[in-house]
């Protein structure tokens, strides 16, 4: 005799077909299934003959589910949460909508699980609420505009050589523990400034797969900086069901597109999409579909191209903002042009390998990566970012103009320092040029070292690497580097703020450039070092 877990679904479908033919009319199976087999976070389902993929569904328990699978004698579908409350022989009904999640203004400063229920304990979310499906098609080439206004991180060594813009998608790559996680959380505190000033970039952190401990530390640390008022952590930890953490990446990207789409600027952070791809494997191969390259199933690519695709710029035109492809009906009255959605994918690799498959299936989708290496993050150069692999594909657009300006043979000079210093290993005879670029490079390296959570404000960035790269710096010893970056920033706050405020509103000429290297004769005479 055969045990219910010999049996196929198909013959399970059989039997039940038999034993419930004068039970469910051939109508209400459109509507009506019944639950063949659960478990490990999935449903079979006998029925739903009309529904569609990507449908919400509903348990007699009140769970939800989501329709993936479409069989010819039964339904595949992930269920929301535990599956400790549906059963086999459980009736199921169609919801006759699209999975999505309902998004608030009120969100801001909350802790929410994929499925936008909160999880701070600080009471329920309050509306008004709009409803934003998870799986949503991209703005089409005519909705969008090029990628032109700079989205600053705080960071010297980003923001002058790997600029990122508002729109535009940058992958954050590295193996574990080299400090991934620590750029999306400067970058998220450097958007305090525009919040204060009234000009918001809201934030959406989705933590997909982490430990809950590992959450929590970051909530507190973007609430210890002022950061909460202005983002929304989307949490699915290591111990919620393989559903919810798939499906974690596509609930922040629908809260990040009602505010792209109402007109406002927003970033939003997936920390890991390696961990995605494993939940979805998982979901993939319990569902019965077949396994490919790394088990992983055949639309793997698709999975991280639809969601990474649905960051962009949004053109200025309301009239035409309006006619974009697939707004949901919710939120199609306060529709703006404008507004910008950018995505900072987070992968993790294993011992460098980015030419494993889902690193590659990244890089391919994102418009550049900052690629992190264990090696520079041990010898204390933080943030660890490798020049040479590291790239924006966006570039200069993303940059305001002065930067443009000072930065321009920062990368270069940097990378031939990183090549002349592996040379210099091997031999000690060097010509004095080559001598020369490997001590400035060492002060480029020393110059764009920053702490932690200790963002800098753009145009003391563009008076630092100005003084790094016109050569001023060459004959300060290393180790006094930082103590005139940190006494340089205090003489120009203290005796030239309208400089600064000039910068920072995109200008810089010769005579800027003039008070600029006088400025910082006077300090390195006072660390006394005469250029």
């Amino acid at each position: 005799m055969k045990t219910l877990t010999d049996l196929r679904p198909d013959e399970v479908t059989a039997l039940l077909e038999q034993q419930l033919a004068g039970q469910l009319s051939s109508k209400e199976l459109e509507e009506m299934g019944i639950v063949l087999q659960v478990g490990d976070g999935i449903a079979r389902i006998y029925g739903l003959t009309e529904v569609e993929a990507g449908e919400m569904i509903e348990f007699a328990s009140g769970a939800k589910g989501i329709v993936l699978n479409l069989e010819e004698d039964n339904v595949g579908a992930v269920i929301m949460g535990s599956s400790s409350s549906v059963h086999e022989g459980d009736r199921v009904k169609r919801l006759h909508r699209t999975a999505s999640i309902l998004v608030s203004e009120k969100m801001l400063g909350r802790v929410i699980n994929p499925l936008g229920e909160p999880l701070d304990g600080k009471g329920p979310i309050e509306g008004p609420f709009y409803e934003s499906p998870y799986e949503r098609k991209a703005p089409g080439v005519i909705f969008r505009r090029p990628v032109h206004q700079p989205l600053q991180t705080g960071i010297k060594a980003i923001d002058a050589m790997i600029p990122i813009g508002r729109g535009q998608r940058e992958l954050i790559i590295g193996d574990r523990s080299t400090g991934k996680t620590a750029i999306a959380l400067d970058t998220i505190l450097n958007q305090r400034e525009n919040y204060e000033r009234g000009e918001p970039v809201y934030c959406i952190y989705v933590a997909c797969g982490q430990k809950a401990s590992t959450i929590a530390q970051t909530v507190a640390t973007l609430e210890k900086y002022g950061a909460m008022p202005y983002t929304i952590v989307v949490a699915a930890s290591a111990s919620d069901p393989a559903p919810l953490v798939f499906l974690a990446p596509y609930a922040g990207a629908a809260i990040g597109e009602f505010f792209r789409d109402t007109g406002r600027h927003a970033l939003i952070i997936y920390d890991d999409l390696s961990k995605q791809a494993a939940a979805y494997r998982e979901v993939s191969l319990l569902l019965r579909r077949p396994p490919g390259r790394e088990a992983y199933p055949g639309d793997i690519f698709y999975l991280h191209s639809r969601l990474l695709e649905r960051a962009a710029k949004i053109i200025d035109d309301d009239a035409v903002a309006r006619q974009m492809n697939n707004l949901p009906e919710s939120f199609k009255p306060l529709v703006k042009g404008g507004g910008s959605l950018t995505a900072l994918p987070i992968i993790e690799t294993q011992a460098g390998d980015v030419a494993a498959y889902i690193p590659t299936n990244v890089i391919s989708i994102t418009d550049g990566q900052i690629y992190l290496e264990p090696n520079l993050f041990n010898a204390g150069v933080r943030p660890a970012i490798n020049v040479g692999i590291s790239v924006s594909r966006v570039g200069g657009a993303a940059q305001i103009k002065p930067m443009k300006r000072v930065a321009g043979r920062l990368k270069l000079e940097l990378a031939q320092y990183r090549e002349l210093e592996a040379f210099a290993k091997f031999g000690s005879d060097l010509d004095p040029a080559t001598l020369r670029q490997i001590e400035r490079g060492r002060r480029l390296v020393e110059l764009l070292k920053q702490p932690q959570y200790q963002t800098v404000k753009v145009e003391h960035q563009v008076a630092v690497i100005f003084a790094g790269t016109r050569g001023l710096l060459d004959k300060l010893p290393v180790e006094k580097v930082r103590t005139f970056e940190e006494q340089y920033i205090r003489y120009l706050e203290a005796g030239h703020r309208p400089l600064l405020d000039k910068i920072r509103q995109g200008q810089l000429d010769e005579a800027m450039e003039s008070t600029l290297e006088k400025a910082a004769k006077e300090v390195l005479a006072g660390l006394g070092v005469q250029v």
